[in-house]
């Protein structure tokens, strides 16, 4: 450890740094290490030596600043954390950066914890399964959840192994394929829903041990569903006892004023030019795959990572180019990239990217910035307010509608509809819906059923399964209680349904990625706000055909242009009464017109309900 270069890279500091029990001459102890080059004196403190700053003098032994103690008999459960003292003689106490477990607020102690052998994994079918599935070809559908707000018992947050036993079967039931967490890193305040992290090594104790989080994922592996973690290494908060001024000057963050305070946020930016920050990240990262068998991480505020003043006041900031790019950040998430897929063939490690950046799903030896995914903002923004126009608004915003289009393969994209959507006074998915009570309703299903037939994987966050009208409330459980009334239940057995047949037709995600997968039939949207278009998989048979029906009126033999010459089926419909529609529906076999329309050479006549979204199929013979 003495000969530890903190300046090359080396992902694996979770094995160096934090408290790692031991056995040291036949007596069982806790060694306890920490970087802090600025520090005169450091000691480990805690119970055990009644936070005497004198008793547990630890020895700095490297010139770089590495500072270690073994002390005897100190076992898993023990609180402690780090006093130092500074090259201004101030006594600071801190948490340890690579704890391994964190009492919970407002407690601030880390905990000494044996977190390398503290369970049995049963999931390697999982695994091995997950080794060999090509992801961008796999329908991916995500349930985005706060933890803390998804249920609660009596008002207190649910162990993640009681969230185990409810989480389960309800994602099992709505046929979700993953489930993503908002951040689960170790954070002082309910408030900054996780965004504000202080013990990046540490899962947050709201809910349990790290013990109980591995179950909870074990869990959901046996149950093949993935699991996808919210990231933050743009930032992290202030508190006095973790990352800021660690050891009395910037360790973590930019010497800088300009660019290590985040004014947006209160918080302040990792220095991602320091090689000792980017290993630490790094090696977070690599540890959440490691030691949780997590299948990806979402990468939260890319944007306000790559540019030097993303939102903000504009004070000229530039780079030695002279450009708004954050030149560290950039080789950074390309180091942290190349780092993780050199070690995992097939993780998701999704960008929350809010600009035109390029190719920020390509490989960094393409020029890219190495993600195999990224957020489709620009979709959702454009939707979310073309859904909310009145009829009469949307006749002249039909772009909003179609736009996306035009680059819906320039990357691999997710659709979100995430938590910031439903918060702040932005309405709930179903009131945003424009409308009567149950045209909000039938808007909300013909949505849902635009989106999962739109290239690229899905997210909906939490609440948008049971038709919440209000906003997310992070203090306070779902409105379970809506389940009582049918409108809502019926949106959560649509939603069920939907995600059931997305999983089951290749045609909807096997060329997510690829022009080749999408083929408008008709998008006149602005004429009757009638949409027509095609969802290809690899087999020349096999494809859908897509109507979605954005008016209130209903068309009876209504004509629309197909590809081929072949019977097709209604296969999924929208309206159908379980969903809380009014069974407009297309029950026979429905027989080709050699009629040119769409600039298709035939034609078919279908029944399409008001707000809805329809789905047929072609049927061929064998031999076709």
């Amino acid at each position: 450890m003495e000969n530890l270069n903190l300046n090359i890279s080396n992902y694996n500091l979770h094995t160096i740094f934090g408290a790692h029990i031991k056995i040291k001459k036949e007596i069982v102890g806790t060694q306890f290490t920490v970087f802090a080059p600025n520090a005169k004196k450091v000691s480990v403190v805690g119970n055990f030596n009644h936070w005497n700053f004198d008793k547990n003098p630890m020895t700095r032994i490297s010139a770089q600043g590495i500072w270690s103690l073994f002390i005897p008999n100190i076992l898993q459960g023990e609180i402690y954390k780090y006093k130092i003292l500074t090259k201004e003689n101030q006594l600071i106490i801190k948490s340890d950066p690579f704890a391994f477990f964190s009492q919970i607020r407002p407690h601030t102690s880390s905990i000494v914890y044996d977190i390398f052998n503290d369970f049995l994994w049963s999931d390697d079918k999982w695994i091995k399964k997950r080794e060999l599935r090509n992801i961008y070809k796999s329908p991916i559908s995500i349930y985005e959840i706060h933890l803390g707000s998804w249920k609660k018992n009596d008002t207190c947050f649910l162990n993640y192994r009681e969230i185990a036993k409810f989480l389960i079967p309800y994602l099992l039931e709505l046929n979700f394929t993953h489930v993503e967490f908002l951040p689960l890193t170790e954070h002082p305040l309910d408030d900054s829903w996780g965004y504000q992290g202080v013990s990046y090594f540490s899962i947050t104790s709201r809910y349990g041990s790290p013990q109980d989080f591995k179950y909870l994922i074990n869990e959901l592996h046996l149950a093949e569903i993935g699991v996808i973690l919210d990231w933050v290494p743009g930032h992290f908060c202030k508190d006095s006892h973790g990352l800021y001024h660690f050891d009395g000057k910037p360790l973590f963050e930019y010497t800088n004023n300009t660019l290590k305070e985040n004014p947006l946020w209160g918080t302040a930016n990792f220095n991602l030019k320091n090689n000792f920050v980017k290993n630490f990240l790094i090696s977070n990262l690599i540890f959440l795959f490691e030691t949780f068998h997590i299948d990806g991480v979402r990468v939260d505020a890319v944007s306000n990572l790559i540019y030097l003043e993303y939102e903000k006041e504009k004070t000229g900031l530039t780079n030695e180019l002279g450009s708004d790019t954050n030149l560290d950040a950039i080789n950074f998430l390309k180091e942290m990239n190349e780092a993780i897929f050199k070690r995992y063939s097939t993780p998701l490690i999704i960008a929350e990217e809010a600009t035109s950046w390029p190719s920020v799903t390509k490989p960094t030896y393409m020029g890219g910035l190495g993600f195999n995914f990224k957020w489709n903002m620009g979709w959702m923004n454009d939707i979310l307010k073309y859904m909310s126009l009145s009829p009469k608004d949307k006749v002249n915003s039909s772009n909003l509608l179609t736009f996306s289009l035009m680059y819906s393969f320039n990357e691999n994209f997710i659709l979100p509809l995430s938590h910031d959507e439903v918060v702040h006074e932005k309405k709930s998915l179903l009131d945003k819906m424009y409308g009567t009570y149950i045209e909000k309703f039938d808007s909300l299903r013909m949505f849902y059923g635009f989106m999962f037939a739109h290239p690229g994987k899905k997210l909906i966050f939490m609440g948008g399964e049971i038709g919440q009208f209000v906003e997310w409330r992070f203090y306070e459980e779902l409105e379970w209680k809506l389940l009582k009334f049918p409108q809502h239940d019926s949106i959560k057995t649509y939603l069920s349904h939907l995600n059931l047949f997305y999983k089951n037709e290749s045609a909807l995600w096997e060329n997510d990625f690829s022009s080749e997968g999408f083929q408008w039939i008709n998008h006149q949207a602005h004429k009757n706000k009638v949409i027509t278009f095609i969802r290809k998989g690899e087999h020349k048979n096999n494809f859908l055909i897509i109507v979605c029906n954005f008016t209130t009126n209903q068309y009876v033999n209504h004509c629309i242009g197909i590809p081929r010459m072949t019977k097709y089926i209604e296969v999924f419909n929208s309206d159908k009464d379980i969903y809380g529609g009014n069974n407009c529906l297309n029950n026979e076999i429905i027989l080709p017109l050699n009629k040119e329309i769409d600039n298709q050479p035939f034609s078919i006549s279908i029944n399409v309900a008001p707000l809805s979204t329809i789905f047929f199929k072609p049927i061929f013979l064998k031999e076709e």
